[in-house]
């Protein structure tokens, strides 16, 4: 795993909030998912990714946010974004996750 990669939860305000800094790889697969997991069930309905700190996403880690989605789906709930940058955003629209995710432009505004 990237030294530089962490992801932690924030269960301090009305909405859970997985934080991701550094690189989303396959690498980071099992501790995302794992995070998501920490969460109780009953505060799980809507979770937001808070990429504001990722330098890079590759293939897998796409792979990884997919496998998130499909599972929050499955149990009708919901998975939102925040703090993508322009970059992140466009690949995001590219391999289809702004269909099936809301994106927000920041934290703050997800949180409203």
């Amino acid at each position: 795993m990237p030294d530089d990669f962490k992801v932690f939860v924030d269960l301090a305000v009305s909405i859970p909030i997985i934080h991701i800094e550094g690189e989303i790889t396959s690498e980071a697969d099992g501790e995302i998912l794992g995070k998501y997991e920490s969460i109780p069930q009953e505060k799980r309905d809507r979770v937001i990714l808070n990429f504001h700190g990722t330098s890079y996403i590759n293939s897998a880690g796409i792979a990884t946010l997919i496998s998130l989605i499909t599972k929050a789906s499955e149990a009708n709930k919901k998975i939102e974004f925040a703090g993508l940058n322009e970059h992140f955003r466009k690949v995001m629209d590219i391999v289809g996750l702004t269909d099936f995710v809301l994106i927000h432009n920041s934290l703050q505004e997800a949180l409203k």
